[in-house]
């Protein structure tokens, strides 16, 4: 009787301890972790912060091409128009030609953020069927697609040879009268805008070739999202030619004068 109660208190005492032993070791683990945590919390959130706005960023440039380009082609354009004016002209701000900078705004909103947009995704889909699907591909793959690749050369010549020259030069001298002519008759503005095209052709297309031809060897092998933007990173430094050469607005008493 006496061994067996012996035995029943020593095995109540034993599974006690282990109990508590078990609960000790718990708790400890326990506060290893929250300790853990807490000390690489902020780390993993500030690495989820900064993935988490890379991201947001990139998505709204994959998600809203439209409306990114045509923010990014009106701001740059403007911006290449101040440079010209204030680092070549060597202009003081408050000797800035607002008027002159506003044709920049008008052409760079309505020709190079919604016209250029139209042409080279909507229509460019149409004509280069296989443009989406070269787009996403690696460049490996893309040297192995030969009609990718034809399809990529022929918009290089449309751009060069139809664009450009045909589309771009007389809407922008077309809307250079819009803005800095007296006349408010849209034929005025396209004929005069023609004329000093003319004038100024063969400069005009020998400095679009040489900048133009090699640019868009590597816009039209980039994905669908970023072309207009790379295009319009590119344009800054055309605008701030176009604004230097062409940009002046010559008033009418300028022109009675001579």
């Amino acid at each position: 009787m006496i061994s067996a109660c012996r035995t029943s208190l020593f095995s109540v005492v034993s599974t006690s301890g282990r109990r508590d032993y078990n609960g000790t070791v718990r708790s400890l683990k326990s506060s290893v972790t929250r300790s853990t945590l807490e000390t690489s919390s902020p780390k993993k959130v500030a690495t989820e912060t900064a993935a988490s706005k890379s991201s947001g960023t990139g998505s709204f440039v994959k998600d809203h091409p439209f409306k990114f380009q045509l923010g990014v082609a009106t701001v740059k354009t403007s911006a290449a128009d101040m440079v010209a004016q204030v680092v070549a002209e060597q202009k003081s701000f408050d000797e800035i030609d607002w008027r002159r900078n506003g044709l920049f705004v008008v052409f760079g909103f309505t020709y190079l953020g919604c016209f250029q947009y139209w042409l080279m995704v909507t229509k460019y889909r149409h004509w280069f069927p296989t443009m989406d699907r070269f787009a996403k591909l690696s460049f490996a793959e893309k040297l192995k697609d030969t009609a990718g690749m034809m399809d990529a050369m022929k918009m290089v010549l449309f751009d060069v040879t139809i664009h450009l020259p045909v589309l771009y030069f007389p809407t922008y001298y077309a809307v250079k009268e819009f803005v800095g002519g007296q006349s408010w008759n849209p034929t005025d503005w396209v004929r005069d805008g023609v004329t000093k095209y003319a004038n100024n052709a063969k400069e005009d297309l020998t400095a679009m070739i040489k900048l133009w031809g090699p640019s868009d060897c590597i816009q039209f092998v980039l994905p669908v999202h970023i072309r207009l933007p790379f295009r319009h990173v590119v344009s800054f430094f055309w605008t701030a030619y176009v604004s230097f050469t062409r940009g002046a607005i010559e008033e009418d008493e300028e022109k009675k004068a001579d």
